[in-house]
């Protein structure tokens, strides 16, 4: 190959370059139209994801600053004749600021004894210590708490153990042939007017 030949090619080859620079430069209309309806498309998809993710937690924070629950409910927990007389036992209810969306979490318990054919006392599930569940142990008529081995009496009073104090009681009537529990909605640490 001669030297001329070799100059020729360079040069050609110099041009095709700079063509090729000149025309990344610039952009054909439909170019530019395809590449700003991507970045507008990808901005709206991006704005409608996180519309979805946030508008849930939005929610939650807002709905317990704006929305009280009542200050309290009376739950029907069964007729009288479903309890035997001197029996304890443990019921389930729907807590006073119960959410349409909360489910299973919504749920709460009580122990409940029936002393006389009209008489009834309901004793909170939870400890007074930590709040871990008690438990009804019938042979010996005692409130058990198995986490740090706090004892209550059948009354509630503390018989043994870390308890600072007897086991909550709640209201509880009869009307009508039935059991009737009146619930308070379970205050959320930190929110409650007390805290301040």
């Amino acid at each position: 190959m001669s030297s001329t030949s070799k100059e020729n090619t360079a040069v050609e080859q110099q041009d095709h370059g700079q063509e090729n620079q000149g025309g990344q430069g610039k952009q054909s209309p439909e170019e530019i139209k395809r590449g700003r309806f991507l970045t507008l498309v990808s901005l709206g998809l991006t704005g409608f994801a996180t519309t979805v993710v946030a508008l849930p937690v939005i929610g939650s924070f807002l709905g317990s600053l704006l929305v009280q629950p009542p200050a309290g409910v009376w739950r029907r927990l069964g007729k009288v004749d479903d309890f035997k007389r001197g029996g304890t036992l443990l019921v389930s209810y729907k807590n006073a600021g119960a959410l349409p969306w909360g489910g299973v979490s919504d749920k709460s318990g009580a122990w409940l004894r029936r002393n006389t054919d009209d008489s009834f006392i309901a004793f909170s599930v939870n400890c007074q210590h930590l709040g871990c569940p008690v438990r009804w142990v019938s042979q010996a008529e005692l409130f058990e708490c198995p986490c740090h081995g706090g004892i209550y009496y059948a009354d509630g009073s503390v018989a043994a153990g870390p308890p600072p104090k007897s086991l909550q009681k709640y209201p509880v009537r009869v009307r009508s042939g039935h059991v009737d529990l009146f619930t308070s909605p379970i205050p959320l640490p930190g929110l409650s007017k007390s805290s301040g």
